[in-house]
């Protein structure tokens, strides 16, 4: 979850005179990075994930599945009295937005060699804080959405509203949801007051026989002016709503980072991977439900990206909700506010350049930049970048930094990278290029170098999902790295924008097309289906990435099927995580959304209404902890997997 800083976090009136002085001194600290690092080469393909699980406590006689928002100090206890343990098994924790999250991460990157590990190391993750949290009566659940957030008693701990949630003035979600750490609520009070309004989140909500035509929870209270008379005008008929960082951070997922071995490596490798990113964000799609709405759409990430969205309504380009509570406090202090036309989390939104596939007629998208930076970053006497990359970086800072801390203001910028982390780790695009750390030199390798994040994918249940799609997408990594002469992966910028627009929509992998490329040593696009997109012999990812690097491997002689019979069991293995993610993808597996989408619909005591019960999400993710344990007793892990699957995965973990 980004920067976190020991301190004293200053509120938005405090920080904002200090905005242009974090974005000068910003662009320096990562000038000497660059300085001290762009000599660096030949570094090995390390790589890992983060993984977000969310603490759930079940109460068997009241037949309720609430969130545990009141144990988040086992967090200090794993990384100060189980450190010891945490390093032997090579795990690491860490906060995450929410207090009931616990973000997992391997201690030390995956060397790729042995792609099982991942699995292996997952489950490790997963076993080492379950011994924390079962005594409490507690089940670490990898869930991309909590379905019944901000419905009443959707926590475990009575709704106080202490302060009357000054940080977020939300209608549903109270502020002891966010994690203790100032910078949390600092970040969520932050973004409302650049804002000029509380963030507004609308989700589609799907449409079922007794649907009402309106989210009937939509209420006005007495508590904040102008905040408490926004509701009625900013919900949308039609539509779910929402109104904190919280429905948003407080989602999962599934992020991965890749280290490559240069720079031009890397941001070959960034932006050969750009049009991946809405790709298996429908693939992976995990988020049929919200506030306790059924929604017309399967993935998290446009919540998200309502949900930290700190635009004014002037860089929005739209009215004010209430202009006459409106004013000019939202408005960053450069002279001429510019028109934004996303919000900062978001795809991305320009390619990196500098391989010999790069045409910059496929940045053709609108995206505003920061001319001062535009120049300083190409005419400085540390180190001078090309056009592309220093657009990048300019288009990075023309937001305004949200959280700044007192002790921080005034840096060592040859040592330190505090400003540029305070921008470039607000910006959650689709893919990160992160820079090598102030250590990383040309001749200190036990630094971390250029790298690139990938980080639309949504979280699934069980370590063995999540590992197939790691597992997958390194392959594909591997792949763009070892033939990056012979693989063009550029579309146009605004096709990639559509297709996430079309990632979102419901059962996408099964009803739209997608651009895609047509041939990946030719300019060209088409508009594909996912089944063409994934095995079409002249531009299908498995015929084109997969078969070709598993093939280089000298793993398979023609396909990835051929791993199944292999008499290497992890390489039976990979074939089941490939199997998984093909299947999905191509329709002959429902994604986590549609299963759960359609669990709620057949429930008895679903009234075609489109709401989520107490009840239903109870059962619902009772099913779901069983399979995450793998405990067919009720043929759920059957129906979830397929029959093949599942065998293989119920044989193996027998």
């Amino acid at each position: 979850m980004g920067l976190l800083s020991l301190g004293t976090p200053l509120q938005w009136y405090e920080s904002r005179p200090h905005n242009e002085h974090v974005r000068q001194n910003g662009i320096q600290q990562l000038l000497y990075i660059f300085r001290a690092a762009h000599g660096r080469k030949d570094d090995p393909l390390l790589w890992g994930d983060e993984i977000e699980y969310m603490a759930c406590k079940f109460d068997d006689r009241q037949n309720t599945a609430v969130l545990a928002i009141d144990d988040d100090d086992v967090l200090t206890e794993l990384n100060i009295e189980d450190k010891g343990l945490c390093d032997a098994q090579n795990v690491s924790f860490h906060p995450e937005y929410g207090r009931f999250m616990i973000e997992a991460t391997p201690a030390r990157p995956f060397t790729g060699v042995d792609l099982q590990y991942v699995e292996e190391n997952m489950a490790s993750r997963r076993e080492v804080a379950e011994r924390k949290l079962g005594a409490r009566g507690i089940e670490l659940l990898s869930l991309a959405v909590f379905p019944r957030m901000g419905c009443e008693g959707f926590t475990d701990v009575r709704q106080v509203w202490s302060s009357h949630n000054s940080a977020s003035r939300s209608l549903y979600l109270p502020d002891q949801v966010i994690n203790r750490h100032a910078r949390f609520p600092t970040l969520t009070a932050n973004i409302r007051t650049r804002r000029g309004e509380k963030v507004c989140i609308n989700v589609p909500m799907f449409q079922d026989e007794h649907t009402p035509k309106s989210d009937d929870t939509v209420y006005q209270r007495d508590w904040f002016t102008p905040e408490d008379l926004e509701a009625p005008l900013a919900a949308k008929p039609g539509f779910i709503y929402m109104d904190s960082m919280g429905f948003g951070m407080g989602c999962s997922c599934l992020q991965l980072t890749f280290q490559a071995p240069t720079i031009d490596k890397a941001r070959y490798l960034y932006d050969a991977l750009v049009n991946f990113a809405p790709i298996l964000l429908a693939a992976t799609a995990a988020s049929p439900a919200f506030k306790g709405w059924l929604a017309d759409q399967d993935v998290r990430w446009n919540v998200i990206s309502s949900a930290v969205d700190d635009r004014t309504p002037y860089e929005r380009s739209v009215a004010p909700l209430l202009p006459e509570h409106n004013n000019a406090h939202g408005h960053s202090t450069k002279p001429i506010p510019q028109r934004i036309p996303k919000s900062r989390y978001s795809a991305v939104d320009l390619y990196l350049g500098g391989n010999a596939f790069f045409d910059r007629k496929f940045n053709d998208a609108d995206v505003p930049i920061n001319e001062g930076a535009l120049q300083e970053l190409q005419t400085n006497s540390l180190f001078p970048m090309d056009y592309d990359l220093a657009r990048h970086f300019s288009h990075l800072f023309i937001r305004d930094p949200l959280v700044l801390f007192q002790e921080l203001i005034d840096q060592d910028n040859k040592h330190s990278t505090d400003h540029f982390e305070n921008i470039q780790s607000t910006n959650w695009q689709t893919l990160r290029f992160k820079p090598p750390t102030q250590a990383a030199t040309p001749d200190n390798k036990t630094a971390p170098g250029w790298r690139v994040e990938f980080r639309p994918m949504e979280i699934h249940l069980t370590d063995f999902e999540n590992a197939a799609y790691a597992n997958f997408i390194y392959l594909i990594v591997e792949c763009i790295l070892k033939f990056s002469n012979e693989i063009d992966n550029y579309v146009p910028m605004s096709q990639v924008w559509q297709n996430m627009e079309l990632a979102h929509h419901r059962d996408a992998v099964l009803r739209e097309r997608f651009y895609w490329k047509s041939s990946f040593t030719a300019e060209g696009t088409g508009k594909y289906t996912f089944a063409e997109i994934f095995h079409h012999p002249a531009f299908g990812i498995f015929p084109q990435f997969i078969d070709r690097i598993l093939k280089d491997k000298k793993w398979v002689s023609s396909s990835w099927t051929e791993l199944k019979n292999s008499s290497d069991p992890a390489q039976v293995r990979l074939f089941y995580y490939l199997k998984l993610v093909h299947d999905r993808a191509t329709g002959v597996l429902p994604t986590t959304a549609n299963f759960l989408r359609e669990y709620i619909t057949t429930h008895p005591s679903y009234k075609k209404d489109s709401r989520l019960t107490a009840e239903i999400n109870y059962e619902m993710l009772k099913m779901a902890s069983r399979v995450t344990h793998l405990d067919d007793s009720k043929d759920e892990v059957s129906n979830f997997f397929g029959s093949e699957i599942a065998s293989y995965l119920l044989k193996s973990s027998s």
